[in-house]
């Protein structure tokens, strides 16, 4: 079943949303977790830019940029306030953002996006292929189209009148596109109860890959699970790309990912 004939996807059910209160035990997790930053993978240094998610700011992916850092990486944030949507002043700041780290470093950039962050980061590489190096996306329904719904959908309402037109329909419109110019990982988790799970995949071919996690949405950004995914693909070589396999000893912690969206 294609994107243009598939059956609208709902919120996940309540039960799902309501588990959603685990975050607070799932940053716990990640406090705990923090003294073993040092074993993470290793990269090269290179910047990164990391988006929040819808209403998020700075702040919620400070945790993720601070792990970042201590690797080594010249982790920034988008300095652009609050996430309330596609508006002309983000989208048009993540644009300058992005060109301007791309020449003060003279390299690519890797793009790090939580949920609808997720979704800005792969318009971003799309429309600036070459400064991009990957794409990592947490929970970012970026295969959504315009009568699937999630749980804030009543918050995505009140805003929406503010977005540039046809600003989302344009970044959602995914069976339009080819594949992404550049590698993408996507890390999301089927106790997601923000987004459907199913909106939140990639069709995993060539340099394109799903990761699953054990987790909610709100805590993506600082689950350790997800954030061992995401400094395991920034260690990889901009020219050495292969497919995320986690150590023995962490196996447990990552089911086996689907290699295709089941809402195509």
């Amino acid at each position: 079943m294609t994107l243009d004939t598939r059956r609208p996807v709902g919120p996940p059910n309540r039960l799902l949303q309501a588990a959603e209160s685990r975050v607070v035990v799932e940053f716990f997790g990640f406090l705990a977790s923090s003294p073993c930053v040092g074993f993470l993978p290793r990269g090269d240094g290179h910047p990164v830019l990391v988006l929040p998610g819808f209403t998020g700011t700075d702040d919620s992916t400070e945790p993720l940029r601070w792990v970042l850092r201590t690797l080594g990486y010249e982790a920034r944030g988008w300095d652009l306030g609050r996430n309330v949507g596609p508006t002309d002043f983000v989208l048009d700041g993540m644009e300058a953002r992005l060109e301007i780290l791309h020449r003060q470093y003279g390299e690519p950039v890797s793009l790090v996006g939580w949920s609808l962050g997720g979704i800005y980061a792969r318009e971003l590489a799309r429309d600036n292929p070459a400064a991009v190096r990957q794409v990592v996306t947490l929970g970012s329904p970026f295969r959504m189209r315009r009568d699937d719904r999630s749980s804030i959908q009543h918050l995505a309402d009140l805003f929406e009148e503010s977005w540039r037109p046809g600003a989302l329909r344009r970044a959602l419109a995914e069976r339009d596109k080819p594949p992404l110019p550049v590698p993408s990982t996507a890390i999301y988790s089927r106790s997601d109860g923000v987004v459907s799970w199913e909106l939140c995949v990639d069709d995993a071919v060539g340099q394109h890959e799903n990761v699953e996690v054990y987790g909610s949405h709100t805590g993506l950004g600082f689950n350790p699970w997800a954030v061992y995914a995401v400094a395991d693909r920034l260690a990889l070589h901009a020219d050495g790309w292969r497919p995320f396999r986690p150590p023995l000893a962490l196996r447990c912690w990552f089911p086996r990912a689907v290699d295709r969206s089941p809402a195509d």
